[in-house]
């Protein structure tokens, strides 16, 4: 059964807050002046932490400075003694001195437990305790002042005792017992848990400061060498964080052997996710070996490096990671033993929008394997064709099970390539999306001649955009979707899910299936992404779904929550990128609701601008589609048909996205507006863009795209107006918004509204005309789009 566990902050109380606390701990009124001075005294020390207060509440009452009168019935207390007794600030001290007062042993194992950490396991106590020196044990506690007589005085202390065999499991257990019964522990069976920080805290101030380390050490070597393996397992944080503490002063042989721990502590923390933590235990790693760590244990010091790099990479530390990659790439070793940090410098650069540099790195590493490589540079249409042709040979009579069902790839040299290639078609599709296809084709016909890896989903998941986007083959497309994914299901082949799920459900689904069924997938790879360290492409779902929010008419005001919601993620994961793609959407989004409409409309010219000068076209798509949004729903077709013109062909960088699909669709509507209000040569030329870019969403609702059907009902009417078929015109836009409604885009029925409103206005039909603008209006206010809805009332 599953638990829901809710944390509540609490935080510092004043003093008016603190008055009933103290009263209500004692039974007493909180009117009570002599309350409220002791109330202010407590309040003043511990700074109306509640937890520190009812900590001087306890320690007043075990040293008798507040007792209970039960002649008045009620608890007395001297103000001066509690005044002149509570001289610090740290509740630490207090809780030391409570501890002071327990049974030896008690203290002991309180030492011992804080060490192991907040939650900490009974028998680990008891393994130390059994295994630990009296003279040990003597030399690391700390004296408190006012206790050396009480302890020293106890014969029968544990001090006196040989601690490796007079004391028994139970009674050692009993002792931890008495952690429950002081209020310090919590206690379940086998697992234990201090009550507060501030109590590990304490338990740590017995142990003497100078001893504290070396006490840690001793610690951490007593479990290593008797707790049973799979324990040793599940304590190995803890005793590598113990180990680590007295690392100064150990041995060469010892240093080794620590590094060793250290590594696998790393990569267990990075199997978990846990890179913030794993990043510490490489760090401590390389540490231990030191100069000596290339010459005297140079494989375990490759693998804290290139570990330790990736971890660094992960958590946005890309100074050190950068050290670490410069560290191991001047190292005179085999190229194959540098592939782990080439591999993360040409993601770091990636997403540090530097595409063209990570391109440089990847191909020159392809080069260093001896592995065919691309040139850089714009492929011509003749050696695409050629190359398609040699894969789809390859592919003749193979299925999705086939392909899947492939034997795996057992060459370490392809392997290492097919990832460089993985990273080149992310790379390439920024800023030479020509290039994709020479990536893309040698990685499939890899899989296919030696086997597949974890690359292998992803080169058949680009091989559907290809054949869904540039081919003009959704069918086959999603067939090689399919195989991607049942390839996925394989063992040892999730690590590339995100980005598999982002290819697929960005590019290749959307032609056959409703878009709203992209939705959730893209949730799945994002959650995919950060189960594997996969941040990059986590966050290209993040913001594939938000755009897909947008296309499907989902309202505006959780877009923009659920945008406002991603980029905070987006910037704590470093993916300044995406971050950057996001942008033009939220600035959209916000002006069509009326908010800080100007200051969008200049952060969208910004973004431009910086597209430009990085060559970045996959930003310059977005900004321009969203900018076309905005002009044709505010019926702006001057500047909708200059921005068009501008733009160029945003199909030919990115054929296969949804947004390349809406861009067609306002495309093709701006040139049926423009051709309305035109003559002569000019309208026929327009006429003729027009009719182009309309034959494409033919053919694509020919092959099954659901989602433009409503596209081509409103451009087929729009064009019947433009050849004055009246009953053309009006069956079109009745089927249009009948479309557009039953597939829930809201969006885009209040357009076909507002666009059969116009033509029933130019027709005289007022009847008509008001109806359909009354109902565009209802879908524009629904949808959110205030700014829309004030222009249509200022209009009627």
């Amino acid at each position: 059964m599953k638990a829901t566990i809710t944390k509540i902050k609490i935080d510092n109380l004043s003093v008016d807050y603190a008055i009933p606390l103290v009263a209500e701990a004692l039974g007493m009124d909180d009117d009570d002046s002599k309350v409220k001075s002791l109330a202010e005294t407590i309040h003043r020390k511990t700074e109306g932490n509640p937890f520190f207060m009812l900590m001087f509440l306890m320690s007043l009452y075990d040293e008798k400075l507040l007792e209970y009168n039960f002649g008045a019935m009620q608890w007395t207390w001297d103000e001066d003694a509690v005044n002149s007794k509570i001289v610090t600030k740290n509740v630490a001290s207090v809780l030391v001195n409570k501890m002071s007062r327990l049974q030896e042993d008690t203290q002991r194992m309180l030492m011992i437990a804080s060490c192991l950490g907040f939650n900490f396991r009974k028998s680990a106590v008891v393994e130390v305790m059994k295994n630990i020196s009296q003279a040990e044990m003597r030399s690391s506690m700390r004296m408190v002042p006012g206790t050396a007589a009480t302890i020293t005085s106890s014969s029968e202390s544990l001090l006196s005792l040989d601690l490796s065999s007079s004391c028994t499991e139970g009674e050692y257990a009993s002792s931890i017992e008495e952690f429950e019964e002081e209020g310090l522990c919590e206690v379940d069976d086998e697992e234990c848990r201090f009550m507060h920080d501030e109590i590990q805290s304490a338990a740590f101030e017995l142990i003497s400061p100078e001893q504290r380390d070396s006490f840690r050490g001793k610690i951490g070597s007593i479990l290593l060498r008797s707790l049973p393996s799979e324990e040793l397992e599940a304590s190995l944080f803890e005793v590598v964080s113990l180990l680590n503490c007295a690392s100064s002063n150990i041995t060469d042989e010892e240093r080794d052997e620590l590094a060793k721990m250290n590594l696998k502590a790393g990569i267990k923390a990075s199997e978990n996710a846990a890179f913030d933590t794993a990043k510490v235990y490489f760090k401590a790693g390389r540490e231990v070996l030191g100069s000596r760590g290339w010459e005297g244990d140079y494989s375990t010091m490759l693998d804290l490096c290139s570990d330790g790099a990736n971890a660094c990479f992960v958590t946005g530390d890309i100074d050190t990671m950068n050290e670490l990659i410069d560290e191991v790439l001047i190292k005179d070793i085999d190229t194959k033993e540098k592939y782990r940090v080439s591999e993360i410098k040409v993601k770091s650069l990636l997403i540090a929008g530097k595409a063209n540099e990570s391109i440089n790195a990847a191909l020159d590493f392809r080069r260093q394997l001896g592995l065919p490589t691309p040139q850089k540079k714009a492929a011509s249409k003749f050696t695409i064709i050629r190359e398609y042709i040699r894969v789809k040979k390859l592919l003749k009579g193979k299925t999705a099970e086939d392909i899947a069902n492939l034997p795996e790839l057992d060459d370490e040299r392809y392997e290492m390539g097919q990832r460089m290639n993985e990273h080149l078609a992310t790379s390439v599709y920024r800023v030479e999306p020509t290039m994709l296809p020479l990536v893309i084709f040698p990685m499939v016909t890899t899989s296919l001649k030696h086997g597949l890896s974890p690359s292998s989903t992803v080169a058949f998941a680009a091989l559907a955009l290809l054949l869904c986007g540039r081919f003009g083959k959704p069918h086959e497309g999603c067939e090689m979707a399919k195989a991607a994914e049942l390839i996925l299901e394989r063992p040892g082949m999730r690590r590339s899910t995100s980005n598999t799920i982002f290819v697929t459900h960005t590019f290749c689904y959307h032609w056959t299936s409703p878009l709203q069924d992209n939705i959730a997938p893209l949730l799945t790879g994002y959650q995919a992404g950060l189960e594997f360290g996969d941040n990059v492409f986590a966050c290209w779902c993040l913001l594939g779904r938000c755009y897909r929010l947008f296309f499907i008419g989902r309202s505006l005001c959780s877009i923009q929550k659920e945008l406002e919601a991603t980029i905070p993620v987006l910037a704590q994961l470093k993916q300044d990128d995406s971050k950057l793609n996001i942008v033009p959407l939220l600035m959209t989004v916000k002006k069509l609701r009326g908010i800080d409409a100007e200051a969008g409309d200049k952060s969208l010219d910004s973004l431009l601008a910086t597209a430009a000068h990085n060559g970045d076209f996959l930003l310059s798509s977005y900004v321009n589609l969203m900018k076309l949004e905005v002009f044709v729903l505010f019926q702006e077709w001057e500047e909708a048909l200059e921005l068009v013109r501008k733009a160029g062909n945003i199909r030919q960088l990115s054929p296969s996205t949804a947004t390349s699909v809406r861009y067609t669709f306002l495309e093709a509507l701006t040139y049926l507006k423009a051709a309305q209000s035109s003559s002569g040569w000019k309208k026929r030329q327009i006429k003729k863009c027009a009719h182009k870019t309309m034959r494409l969403i033919q053919g694509w609702a020919k092959n099954g795209n659901v989602n433009v059907v409503h596209y081509l009902y409103i451009l087929e009417a729009e064009l019947a107006v433009l050849h004055g078929k009246k009953k053309k015109a009006k069956e079109s836009f009745k089927a249009a918004i009948a479309t557009s409604s039953r597939n829930g885009f809201l969006q885009d029925r209040a357009l076909a509204h507002e666009l059969a409103s116009a033509y029933f206005k130019a027709q005289r039909d007022d009847y008509w005309s008001n109806y359909h603008v009354e109902c565009s209006r209802a879908c524009y206010q629904e949808w959110g789009c205030s700014k829309k809805v004030e222009q249509l009332d200022v209009n009627r």
